[in-house]
């Protein structure tokens, strides 16, 4: 003896949102596998750039402000 019935409109319902979930998961994937190669693209740019310049650069050193000494009396 059922305690309540799934009428057609409720299962249609379910397989509708069963669907869509299944379709976002899937999209999600798509543009995660995108976004990892474009990574990898843009890294790849980053070293060739690098390599045409004629390799890195040391950075200068930093120069820090000079703070004034201050006496009492």
């Amino acid at each position: 003896m059922p305690i309540a019935k799934i009428t057609g409109q409720g299962l249609a319902a379910i397989a509708v949102s069963v669907v869509l979930l299944w379709a976002c998961l899937i999209g999600e994937q798509l543009i995660l596998n995108r976004s990892y190669a474009r990574r990898a693209q843009v890294m790849q740019d980053l070293r060739r750039m690098q390599v045409n310049r004629g390799g890195t650069q040391p950075a200068s050193t930093p120069v820090y402000p000079h703070r004034p000494s201050t006496t009492v009396g």
